[in-house]
């Protein structure tokens, strides 16, 4: 009888021990959780669920969510899915804060202000080391500035790409391999202009368009990274590809002013630590997924060329008057928050 009174006595106590290691692990989380608001925010983005912005913005709710015990939720929407698609009716949207945050590159942003399209102006980055720096140091401050006047906060930037150029007509080595070819491109004046200057025709056309318009014959070439040439399969449907690295383009997240300003300072400043290290997370995948792409590209029959230094340079004096319109466009604060020389070219 002893041993059974002792049994269960030492079954309550372990009963005990193990309720109230469960309740202060639930008091744990739970106070954890209490030290940010319970707020729910809605992003927004046009690229597809495999597309780098996709991928860092899933990054960064994952990040805010552990970090806030759950209690800061970020629903994210690719695809402009919220407006239907329409990418004009989606910035117009995190203006208006009908939506809370968004992820759009310079180009697409620049339908607020063509300002913000000054890191575009092709060959002002020789690498993505170089754009990192200049961005994270000055140039973030200068689309901070730009973003504010339109109810927008700035809270990172990530790559898009160094971008490079597809065809199935022929090699491109230089701009006489580029006259007449209809080129689809980005809806900002810089792609336009870049390549009217070469001689080709460029065509905006939106990036669900673009690989039924290659297999129609539509269009001949096309602009872009490794990275989101892999996403739309255009490798596959491409012949040729020339590695110039002639502009870097990045994703820019924002949140409406009024939604920040609503917000408590420690979610604020929450946001803004977890969407810095979510940037960083996004620039290096993809500058590690690019070099494993280029590789797979060649295997699968890609014809890649590398312009030689002098190759290269025939690009750059047919380009030079655009860049200084582009720079006098953009003005002297523009280019030295992005560190582009007014007095020279290259």
């Amino acid at each position: 009888m002893r041993f059974r009174a002792f049994s269960v006595f030492l079954s309550l106590v372990m009963m005990f021990f193990l309720s109230g290691c469960s309740t202060q692990h639930n008091d744990e989380s739970s106070k954890h959780g209490e030290e940010y608001q319970k707020v729910r925010l809605v992003m927004t983005a046009n690229g597809t669920d495999i597309g780098i912005e996709t991928l860092t913005a899933r990054r960064f709710a994952k990040l805010v969510k552990d970090a806030s015990g759950g209690n800061v939720q970020i629903e994210f929407y690719p695809n402009d899915e919220l407006t239907g698609g329409n990418t004009n009716e989606a910035v117009k949207s995190l203006t208006e804060g009908a939506v809370d945050m968004g992820a759009y590159v310079s180009g697409t942003m620049s339908l607020l202000d063509s300002r913000l399209e000054v890191a575009t102006i092709p060959w002002s980055f020789s690498s993505y080391q170089e754009a990192r720096k200049v961005i994270d140091e000055t140039g973030g401050d200068y689309y901070a500035k730009i973003l504010s006047e339109y109810g927008l906060i700035y809270l990172g930037s990530t790559h898009n790409a160094m971008r490079q150029l597809t065809s199935n007509r022929n090699p491109m080595r230089s701009p006489q391999d580029l006259q007449g070819m209809k080129i689809r491109v980005l809806g900002g004046e810089v792609y336009r202009l870049f390549f009217s200057t070469l001689g080709a025709d460029p065509i905006p056309l939106g990036w669900s368009e673009l690989n039924i318009a290659i297999r129609q014959n539509v269009i001949e070439g096309q602009e872009n990274g490794f990275f989101l040439m892999r996403s739309g399969n255009l490798d596959k449907i491409q012949k040729y590809m020339t590695v110039w690295n002639y502009l870097y383009e990045n994703y820019l997240f924002v949140i409406n002013r009024k939604t920040f300003e609503q917000l408590e300072p420690k979610t604020r400043t929450l946001l803004r630590v977890k969407m810095r290290e979510a940037c960083e997370w996004g620039r290096d995948y993809l500058e590690a997924e690019e070099a494993k792409i280029r590789v797979q590209f060649a295997k699968d029959g890609l014809e890649i060329i590398d312009l030689t230094p002098e190759e290269l340079e025939v690009f750059k004096k047919k380009v030079a008057p655009l860049r200084e319109q582009l720079k006098k466009k953009y003005g002297a604060e523009a280019c030295k928050a992005f560190r582009i020389d007014m007095d020279k070219n290259f």
